[in-house]
């Protein structure tokens, strides 16, 4: 009985912090590294001109646009004690080859230890760590490839857990007509360790399409994506309850964002998660829900990313990009 009350807790407390109605865990797949993502409504694939080393999170064929050699950390904050930080280093082979490597973890507090009777027995602090190696190649001066695996772990008090995933992205961008088109398949893979011989859990898998092109008149870029385009049933949505017809489930893939450049060095973000925005919204959260906003300095070695977002009812989180350019 303890081992299934904690098992439901910690899986529980996976799917609410991101607001996800699809059983899966490892979440810290799904919460965004790059703050200029998080700040354009957190599912963006697109972003080919942000040569932060944060950027081939969401797509590993953007790493080829990146800065050669860079190292970025990346912190954000969570309801009830909880935070997602990690770092990223990027290094290029020649002109056409980029190589990188990431680590993340995410925490989501400190939490009671009880037994079958409710007995306080201590405390933990259940985590997921993800490690990865990816690399990306310029297949022409405007289209450009890339993969990243991962191996995945969570642990929860005595309870651990192992799973591998690959991502594999493709991207189209052309700098003169300011358009970038990108395709992703994230976290193809499986648990290969579930926690205590338990039910082996679904991994996030993701099939994304996304594009952001510059007005031509304006110092302004649109991003659109279309998320989670393999799920079209409405019990891999939460509803509380209410029948979701075909618009709606639709509306629940899209996610829009828009970046104005007040400089070359300044770029303010906004974006809405049509599909968060609903599902917190009927959690009870507010008419701001699926809302989020950042800002990034892009300086000559230094870049710095700042972006506010919601993914649970009880708090938002702000998130900080940092990186070094070698």
């Amino acid at each position: 009985m303890k081992k299934v009350l904690f098992l439901l807790t910690a899986l529980l407390t996976c799917s609410t912090s991101v607001a996800q109605g699809i059983a899966s865990s490892f979440s810290v797949l799904r919460l965004p590294v790059s703050t200029h993502v998080a700040a354009l409504g957190g599912e963006h694939i697109s972003l080919a001109d942000d040569d932060a080393p944060a950027v081939g999170a969401t797509n590993p064929a953007l790493y080829a646009g990146a800065e050669p050699r860079a190292l970025g950390l990346h912190f954000m904050t969570l309801p009830d004690g909880g935070n997602h930080f990690g770092a990223q280093y990027i290094h290029d082979f020649g002109e056409r080859h980029t190589a990188a490597v990431t680590a993340a973890c995410l925490s989501y507090g400190t939490m009671d230890e009880t037994d079958d009777t409710g007995l306080k027995m201590g405390t933990f602090t259940p985590r997921d760590i993800a490690l990865g190696v990816a690399y990306s190649y310029l297949l022409s001066d405007k289209w450009s490839g890339g993969a990243n695996f991962k191996v995945v772990t969570s642990n929860y008090s005595q309870y651990n857990s192992l799973a591998v995933a690959v991502d594999l992205g493709l991207n189209y961008y052309d700098p003169e007509a300011d358009l970038s088109l990108s395709a992703a398949l994230l976290h193809i893979g499986r648990q290969v360790k579930t926690f205590d011989e338990g039910t082996r859990q679904h991994l996030p898998f993701n099939a994304v399409l996304g594009g952001t092109v510059g007005l031509a008149h304006a110092p302004v870029r649109l991003t659109v994506t279309l998320s989670d385009l393999t799920r079209w049933r409405a019990k891999d949505y939460f509803t509380a309850g209410k029948k979701l017809g075909f618009g709606r489930l639709a509306a629940n893939h899209v996610v829009v964002g828009v970046d104005v450049l007040l400089s070359d060095a300044i770029t303010l973000s906004a974006g809405y998660n049509m599909r968060r925005a609903y599902e917190l919204k009927q959690a009870g959260g507010s008419h701001w829900a699926g809302m989020s906003g950042g800002l990034n300095l892009s300086l000559r070695r230094f870049k710095l990313g700042v972006s506010y977002a919601q993914y649970a009812l009880s708090a938002g989180s702000l998130g900080v990009n940092a990186a070094y350019l070698f």
